[in-house]
């Protein structure tokens, strides 16, 4: 009889035999990175609790302001930009948010509220009780795609 792994280790890999994700540290899922919109889809199903339908609500955005967007998971986070040209956005789970990433989000009117160490990156923290404005997304979305896209 095999030994049983134990402590972090012994849940990590019960669930990766249940066949669903780990989930890293604040509750952010591991999911293999890939091109299109399955990893994408992958990822939105393994967000935890409420965190799940921002990402669905999210992805639903993005596909609507720029249509035939391109997808990718990278570094355990969704990315959305435009073939040849880059990545405009990410997002990915915290504990108590989830935070979208705009790579060029000083160059957008009016800037997402937060700040980064990096000079061009701004962010949207999105928590469970405060929800976001759809319409100022969609219009920030609809900005970032038509600037230089990040090439990672």
């Amino acid at each position: 009889m095999a030994p049983r792994a134990s402590g972090s280790a012994g849940k990590r890999a019960a669930k990766q035999d249940a066949g669903k994700p780990v989930l890293l540290s604040g509750g952010n899922p591991q999911i293999a990175k890939g091109q299109g919109d399955a990893p994408v889809q992958a990822y939105i199903a393994a967000m935890p609790g409420w965190k799940q339908g921002i990402g669905r609500r999210l992805d639903i955005l993005v596909e609507q302001a720029v249509p035939g967007v391109a997808k990718a998971v990278k570094w355990n986070s969704p990315f959305y930009g435009i073939d040849g040209q880059g990545w405009f956005l990410s997002y990915h789970c915290f504990t108590k948010y989830v935070k979208v990433t705009f790579f060029r989000g000083s160059s957008l009117e009016p800037m997402p509220p937060g700040a980064s160490k990096h000079q061009e990156v701004r962010y949207l923290d999105i928590r469970e009780d405060d929800g976001f404005d759809e319409d100022l997304f969609l219009d920030w979305v609809r900005q970032a795609s038509r600037l230089p896209g990040e090439m990672l």
